[in-house]
């Protein structure tokens, strides 16, 4: 195996990596990124080691080269994080927030030898009020953790220790931003935007810590202009009137500006005008409408893996690349594969203008591939007879593990709920740990009816949601109209390994090319044969795998090193044209 690094990489040696700002939609000015050098050590027991084993770089998993440790967290095992810090206290009557991005799978954290709080599940965000256990001077920050990997029903997406072909190199630990920032006494803890088109507004709704009904003053701006302006209690909902807005697009992503001041707290945030509906063509047909208009989705899978840093990207800059690029080659939309970004990513997407559909992490005990694999390959038809409350068949025998999916759907989407290009929820993907499709499908409506639902991503259809989901890697496609939108929620992963950049020897991939004029021409036929026709059968979404190589799996369309672009751009920017015209005409033709 070679060890690749991506440009950015080197940004990482002698700074603090990742040091932007890490909550875009609620900003405030005295904050500090705790990223950076840690010291570290890998225990059979949770106590604080008397000596450690060395630096780590947060927030970049040991696993991760990145991190310049490079050793694997076993099941068993605890990984001990330590780093001092010496309070800056901005006035009295305030408190100090400790917030982590991402921690996999479960931690305990202590202040100066208390312990300040534990979460388990390692893709949600958490903060605890360390205030209580601070003291004078330096104090010390201690995080112990665990990690199961892929030997329990924890959620862990793609992770896996015995790594090989669609399955990645196993990490644990901190992997996200880790901060801390000064609050007042009374501060806001969480808001709520829904954008309400169809009445000419918006709504929000302020959370404040101690769930106190206080006053809260909003200003929304455009584009640095004052336009709206009101006052209202926290807690309680209120709609702010719009008047002619102007609706975010991919084509023009427009984000308003937020100003939110209750008491001595404030901060800033963004949303956006758009609104996503099912409707019908001029020939009845389902499609995804934005905006009131048809629109296809035309997107890639997208694993968010990097080879120096494997979940964490290696820099802001970094994730600016993957979603311009693929703007810039046409595509409107980034299915987010079993993987929670952090929040800067789905902001870039926001400004850049990236449609995302975001996955739930999938979990569960050991997958029978055969069952959840191969054989709906095989046999596309089978896997939508098979009713998914078999649980021990799809890995989901433990009602713990069960009732552990169902908390962190709902943490997920709360989460995110607030991201203007966030179209499309899936709640699983081809019965890797699914059960009971149609109960999450209910969650997810009830937490979110403004977006939609890929209920059982692939194959095992339960009949809910608002797609006709396929995954087709094996054979000519063929649609015809469905109740719901007909989407190709998987296709393509066409391979070519490109030698220097790639990371083994191995080659996992759906269809092998050896030069890049071949790779494009066979992509180039894939589209002709099963995308453009298809648009007037009612084909409405295709999600081409993949935006990048990852570890043996060759079929991105950018080397896993992010230095070559393996498709002829030209091509694919017309091809992507082509499918914007058909779907346009298809579209707007009367029947």
């Amino acid at each position: 195996m070679q060890q690749l690094y991506t440009r950015w990489n080197a940004e990482n040696r002698n700074t603090i990596p990742l040091s932007e700002y890490p909550r875009p939609q609620m900003v405030r000015d005295n904050y500090e990124i705790l990223n950076g050098i840690w010291q570290y050590a890998i225990t059979r027991n949770e106590r604080e080691p008397l000596s450690y084993d060395g630096e780590i770089l947060v927030p970049f998993s040991p696993e991760a080269a990145a991190s310049g440790v490079g050793k694997v967290l076993m099941p068993g095992e605890y990984l001990h994080y330590k780093r001092s810090f010496t309070p800056d206290r901005k006035a009295d009557r305030q408190r100090l927030l400790l917030h982590f991005g991402a921690v996999d799978q479960r931690c305990r954290v202590y202040v100066n030898q208390k312990l300040a709080g534990s979460h388990e599940g390692g893709y949600l965000s958490f903060t605890f009020d360390i205030t209580p256990y601070l003291k004078e001077g330096e104090n010390e920050i201690h995080v112990a953790v665990q990690d199961d990997s892929d030997t329990s029903y924890h959620a862990r997406g793609k992770q896996k220790l015995e790594r090989g072909g669609m399955f990645y190199q196993a990490q644990s630990g901190i992997w996200q931003t880790v901060w801390m920032e000064w609050v007042p006494e009374q501060y806001i803890e969480s808001i709520r935007i829904t954008p309400r088109c169809s009445r000419g507004g918006v709504e929000l709704k302020v959370f404040s810590r101690e769930r106190e009904h206080l006053p809260v003053t909003v200003r929304i701006l455009e584009e640095g202009k004052l336009i709206q302006e009101a006052v209202f209690s926290s807690e309680k909902q209120i709609f702010l009137d719009m008047g002619e807005f102007h609706y975010w697009s991919p084509e023009d992503p427009f984000l308003y500006q937020m100003e939110l001041v209750m008491g001595e707290d404030r901060i800033e945030s963004y949303f956006a005008m758009r609104e996503f509906t099912i409707g019908e063509d001029a020939k009845g047909i389902k499609r995804f409408f934005l905006n009131g208009k048809p629109c296809f989705h035309n997107g890639l899978l997208d694993q968010g893996y990097w080879p120096e840093s494997l979940l964490t990207p290696p820099s802001d800059e970094a994730m600016i690349y993957d979603i311009q690029k693929m703007k810039d080659l046409g595509f409107n939309m980034i299915r987010k594969h079993v993987k929670i970004e952090p929040a800067r990513w789905y902001y870039h997407c926001d400004r850049i203008g990236m449609l995302v559909w975001q996955d739930m992490i999938n979990g569960g005990t050991d997958y029978h591939m055969k069952f959840v694999c191969i054989m709906p390959n095989a046999l596309m038809w089978t896997g939508r007879c098979i009713k998914d409350n078999k649980y021990r068949a799809f890995s989901r025998q433990d009602k713990a593990g069960r009732e552990e999916y169902r908390k962190e759907l709902t943490g997920m989407i709360k989460q995110l709920y607030n991201v203007p290009s966030i179209c499309v929820w899936v709640p699983f993907n081809e019965g890797w740990g699914q059960f009971d499709a149609a109960k999450a499908s209910a969650l997810v409506q009830k937490l979110d009816p403004t977006r939609h639902i890929d209920e059982a991503s692939g194959w095992f259809d339960q009949g809910g949601g608002d797609m006709y989901s396929i995954h087709n890697y094996w054979r000519p496609l063929k649609v015809k109209p469905e109740k719901r939108v007909v989407a190709l929620t998987e296709y393509g992963g066409y391979s070519w390994r490109m030698p220097g950049h790639s990371y083994c020897d191995e080659i996992y991939g759906y269809k092998d090319y050896k030069s890049r004029e071949e790779l494009t021409e066979g992509y180039r036929g894939l589209i002709e044969r099963d995308i453009l026709p298809n648009i007037a059968r009612g084909l409405s979404a295709a999600v081409y795998t993949q935006v990048s190589d990852i570890e043996e799996e060759v079929n991105g369309i950018l080397t896993y090193d992010r230095e070559f672009v393996k498709l002829q751009e030209d091509v694919v920017r017309e091809l992507n044209q082509k499918i914007c015209s058909i779907f346009a005409q298809t579209t707007e033709e009367e029947g």
